[in-house]
């Protein structure tokens, strides 16, 4: 199943015991407990290794789910999470089978920056309740929650929660930056727990846990809540195609040479997520903390991320009433210190210094995660990107009166010629995307031109033309014929001419033969006109078109 067994087992064990904590953790803060986190991690973590598009993901809860989970859990309950699981699943496969992965990579850095920066602060904000060690007010805003918990401590303070989970914090920080290999979560997690017991702490802990899976079971099914769940179907889809696709191009930028199938990727992910629901498992996604911790314990091939599941059902047969006795404290730190991890300091100040552009989708991304929910952070992070590209691209494209250059000498024509030539004909360059954001803009500057008998369009370096600029144009024309003006268009490239042609706006001048393949063809064509429609150009345009004329 791969090149280098050992190494791939080694680094399944070490992504386990990394796993372990986190698993705990966010099927705790999801709502359905520990022990649905745990269900996720072993089965959701080894279909997705086996049905999956790269051969170094992890998958698992999830931070990220766990923020869009708690409004549902509020709202339906276990069983309407669970349904929306399953569905989100269906969804999945769909957007595979519809070969719609590779769109993902899209997605702008600034929009992905301050959705992991959003979601790192909602993470943080819930843990606030446990590693203050007070019973979590009711709302779903997470500010208002987190700062309900913060006053209740502040009336009756119990700092042994406070201890457990600043010192996991320390541990996992500290730790981290002096020994980045060594899985300080669990060793923290381990310290503590003993710490406690030892101590005989008065802190909540996780409580029982059963020694196993689940039988599998539609039960939680309800056909009649399904309509009312397809928006949280569609959010939860979502976050898991995006998160998912965005931890296997980190895991392929730190990998040597493996490169994922993102179809293939969303395939295994709707596959690990319609079986999750049958073993009481909340929706999963791949992880990008865990995965960047199997890249980095030399794993090759798949056989890691199926390794890492199966030891953490060891772990759920044969040791789940230890697993119990973990405070809650300590696993609030966990992911308190896994939120801190999350947001690269670096990548957010090098974008912010870049562009304020991209500054100010990351702020808007982020305040959106933070204040709305995911799915509506990104879509708003996408759509001001969006503009503001659009923007950048509107203000590249120009048109500009360029020297004529029909690649003849000027002994070719008279002196009166040439001078008549300078005066009367002119030409412009269109270059860049003629196109809604910027036709308006730069395409009626033409109208304004004065003196003039012949204009030549050079049209060889428009890029792009859709209908609002093919319409745009065609005013153009019309108001500068109206002024009896004589308008050749020369280089229009073969994908532009449907478009013109469908908004006729080539019609008369193709019929007319005032179209040319290239510059010097209709230079020479406006000097045949000279001495007709340069002395007369009125009467010129108010005669019978005949073919060849203006």
């Amino acid at each position: 199943m791969g090149r280098s067994p050992r190494k791939d087992l080694l680094a399944g064990l070490t992504v386990a015991v990394v796993a372990l904590p986190l698993a705990l953790g966010f099927g705790i803060s999801s709502g359905l407990g520990a022990q649905a986190g745990l269900a996720t991690a072993v089965v959701a973590g080894a279909l997705a290794a086996i049905f999956g598009g790269s051969n170094l993901q992890v998958s698992g809860p999830t931070g990220a789910m766990t923020v869009v989970l708690v409004p549902i859990v509020h709202t339906y309950g276990p069983s309407g999470v669970l349904t929306v699981g399953l569905l989100a699943g269906l969804l999945l496969v769909t957007l595979a089978l519809a070969k719609v992965g590779g769109y993902m990579r899209y997605v702008p850095a600034p929009v992905v920056e301050g959705f992991t920066v959003g979601i790192a602060a909602v993470i943080a904000l819930q843990q606030v309740p446990a590693a203050f060690g007070v019973t979590a007010p009711p709302g779903d805003k997470v500010v208002v929650v987190a700062a309900r918990a913060v006053i209740d401590f502040a009336g009756h303070p119990h700092w042994a929660a406070v201890v457990l989970a600043g010192t996991v914090i320390a541990v996992m920080l500290v730790g981290g930056r002096w020994r980045p290999t060594v899985p300080f979560s669990l060793v923290a997690v381990v310290a503590t727990t003993v710490a406690a017991e030892a101590a005989h702490l008065p802190v909540a802990r996780i409580g029982h846990l059963p020694a196993g899976l689940p039988i599998p079971s539609l039960g939680f099914l309800d056909p009649s809540a399904v309509p009312g769940l397809l928006p949280s179907v569609v959010a939860v889809a979502a976050l898991a195609a995006l998160e998912s696709l965005l931890s296997a191009t980190v895991a392929d930028a730190m990998s040597v040479s493996d490169r994922h199938d993102p179809d293939r990727e969303l395939f295994g992910q709707g596959v690990a997520n319609l079986a999750a629901p049958l073993f009481g498992g909340v929706p999963a996604t791949a992880a990008i903390a865990r995965t960047a911790v199997n890249v980095r314990s030399g794993a090759v091939s798949r056989l890691a991320a199926l390794t890492h599941a199966v030891a953490l059902a060891v772990i759920v047969f044969a040791a789940a009433p230890l697993v119990g006795r973990i405070p809650l404290a300590a696993l609030a730190g966990v992911l308190l210190a896994t939120a801190v991890r999350m947001v690269e300091v670096g990548s957010v100040r090098v974008l912010a210094r870049a562009d304020r552009g991209d500054a100010a989708v990351l702020v808007l991304t982020a305040l959106a995660t933070l204040a709305l929910d995911l799915v509506v952070a990104v879509i708003a992070g996408l759509v001001v990107a969006g503009a503001l590209a659009l923007r950048q691209v509107a203000r590249a494209a120009r048109v500009e009166q360029v020297a004529l250059d029909d690649g003849l000498s000027p002994t070719d024509h008279h002196a009166e010629e040439q001078a008549l030539l300078a005066r009367h004909i002119v030409a412009y360059r269109i270059d860049g995307p003629v196109f809604f954001a910027a036709a308006h803009r730069f395409l009626l500057e033409l109208t304004d031109v004065a003196d003039v008998l012949v204009v030549i369009l050079r049209m060889s370096r428009v890029t792009a033309i859709d209908s609002t600029g093919a319409l745009v144009l065609k005013d153009v024309i019309t108001k500068l014929e109206r002024r009896g003006i004589c308008v050749l268009l020369s280089g229009i490239r073969p994908g532009h001419q449907q478009v013109l042609s469908t908004f006729g706006v080539a019609e008369h001048l193709r019929r007319d033969g005032l179209l040319f393949p290239d510059t010097p063809a209709a230079i020479a064509h406006a000097l045949l006109l000279a001495p007709d429609v340069l002395l007369n150009p009125r009467a010129a345009i108010s005669r019978p078109q005949a073919e060849g004329t203006c």
